[in-house]
Order: C-alpha cells, then structure tokens, then sequence
C-alpha cells in the first residue's frame, strides 16, 4: 500500500490596505528609517482598520482567497485550523467563526496557539490527520492583527509587528510529495522573555493592568534575539542532516520574518545563497501565524513541483523547530 502524505495543493492570502510606513513611525516613537531597517529589515507594515474587524476578517479573505484561486468547494472542507495569537475572542473558537462564514459547514475547526511558530505547529497537526487517511481536505490559515495587542508608544515592539492572513490547502498525495520531516521543540523558561502579563488567568484585566499597559506584547529583545539566532539555525541545520541533505538539495528557505539578521544567520548556517531565501519582512514586517504562509503566496509562481522547502520558525513561549516539504505542483 503507497504511503499517504499530506501536500500543500493551493495557497492564498490578505494584507489590509494600509501601510504603516517607519516614516509615520518616525512621527509616533523616538526613532528613524536607518535605524529601524538596519536592525530588522522592515520597512512598513500593514494594519488591519475598522472598526469591528478581527483576526477572523482576514482569515475569511485569506481562506476565500484560496478557494477561488483552487476552485475548491467550502463543503468539501472537512477541517480548518486557525494559527493564531490574536483570535477574535477569548473562549469563542476563531477557527469556527472562519470555517462557518467561508462555507465550510461540513468541517470541525479549531484555534491554534504557539506564538509566532503557530503556523509551523498547524502543518503537523493538519499532516498527521490527513496522513491517517481519515480526512482529505485540512485548511490551514495563519492569521495575527498584532496591531490590536502593540503599545505604539513602545518603540522596541511597534517598529516591528504587523498584521496578514496566509492559507494553505494540505491533501493527500501519493508520490511522495509533501511534508517529510519535522523537529520541534519548546521550553518554557521563555515566557519570562516574550509575553503579555494581563488577561489571563493569572492576572485577569482590571483597571489596574489597564493603566499599566499589561495587555499589550512585551518582549525583552535581546534575550529573544538570541534564542532566535540559535535555535531557527539549529533546527535548519539539523532537518538537513538527518535528512542527509545538502545545500545544493534545497531550493527554498521557508523562514519565519522576525528580523532579517535572524534571517540570515539561518540562511548562513546551512549555507544557502540570498536567491533560495524567501523573503518579504521589508513589506509587511512580522506579522506572526501569517509570516510563513505570506512566504509561500508571494512565491508561489516561483515555486516548481519536486522543490524541497525547509520551514524554519521561533516564537515565545518558546516554541521553535523546522519542517521539510517537497512543493507539490507547478503554479
């Protein structure tokens, strides 16, 4: 019996129209343009407007957007993840909310949550359940309105994060395509490091976290920085060698856009040209579940059936690890 597999077969995306660019930062925050794009690479970023619109807002467009581009039917849809660490609500599942406005009604959903490595941990949930045959069609959307939990007068997290919704199709292939391989790893020392003190169950919201700002992400930059560089490379590195790949085997780098020295110190790592590293942190900066999926939208024409992709990510928590992935088709 051929061995089932799960592939990626269509992807799709949203970013919200507005570009917040380091000049208007420039404008909120004591810093500048050199500064900002020296250390991170970003230079603007998209944030969701409107009043009313979630995470969910951009989920459902994500989702749509893949539909029609596959010509996929909703009901067909038997499951929808949604990577997240902004849902809509506490409680209420955003991934129900998505799955019923695209018409998935004949799928189960739920809201995944591993910081900026949520979407890296939604490929292998949505893989093993395809690879056990039971299930055929698993939408994987990865989808942040960070700007909803950014204090814009903290110039250490304003200049960075944004918002965007990327979506995968992942179905069963029996050629051997598909996800091959993953490390993943987490450690909880790094919730001292990365994290939102209040609204939770150990500090719930009251006036006094208001006031103090509690709600919004506070990060100890340096420390993260660190973790970051360390462990995306080490994972990479890895996936290659157990895997007895080299260089020359890989044709993409597929890494989480949090800052594009930890970009390159990856790419370094395992030896990889500029050209076989996917990047897009200087348009949308990191916009967390939806960087990895952003990657794959904006290179999907690039991409070729049989290309190997190795996936690498690192969030608080921590949570980090890498995936190995052959492209499935040709856009």
């Amino acid at each position: 019996m051929t061995k089932i597999t799960a592939a990626i077969t269509a992807v799709g995306k949203y970013l919200p129209e507005y570009a917040l660019t380091n000049k208007e930062l420039e404008t909120m925050v004591d810093t500048n343009d050199e500064w900002i794009t020296s250390r991170t690479g970003i230079k603007e970023r998209r944030i969701l407007k409107g009043d009313g619109l979630g995470t969910s807002f951009m989920a459902i467009k994500a989702a749509e957007d893949l539909l029609q581009k596959s010509n996929t039917n909703p009901e067909d849809i038997e499951m929808v993840i949604v990577a997240t660490a902004t849902p809509d609500l506490p409680v209420a599942s955003t991934a129900a909310y998505t799955a019923s406005k695209i018409g998935a009604v004949n799928a189960f959903s739920y809201d995944l949550q591993a910081a900026c490595s949520s979407f890296l941990y939604g490929m292998s949930t949505a893989a093993r359940y395809i690879e056990s045959g039971r299930y055929k069609k698993v939408l994987l959307i990865g989808a942040d309105k960070m700007s909803s939990i950014i204090d814009y007068t903290d110039r250490a997290t304003c200049i960075i994060f944004g918002d965007g919704a990327g979506a995968v199709l992942f179905e069963p292939n029996n050629d051997g395509l598909g996800l091959q391989d993953e490390y993943l790893r987490s450690d909880g020392i790094g919730r001292e490091f990365l994290k939102i003190e209040a609204g939770g169950s150990i500090l719930p919201p009251s006036e006094e976290t208001v006031k103090n700002k509690q709600h919004f992400v506070h990060q100890e930059g340096k420390t993260v920085f660190k973790f970051a560089v360390s462990n995306m490379a080490d994972v990479s590195e890895k996936m290659l060698t157990r895997n007895n790949l080299t260089k020359e085997d890989i044709q993409w780098l597929v890494p989480h856009q949090a800052n594009k020295r930890i970009i390159e110190a990856t790419a370094n790592r395992v030896g990889l040209e500029d050209e076989k590293v996917m990047m897009n942190i200087h348009k949308y900066g990191n916009t967390t579940s939806a960087t990895l999926p952003l990657l794959l939208a904006d290179y999907e024409k690039e991409l070729k059936k049989g290309d190997n992709l190795i996936f690498a990510a690192f969030g608080g928590g921590f949570t980090w690890g890498s995936i190995y992935l052959k492209w499935a088709y040709n856009s």
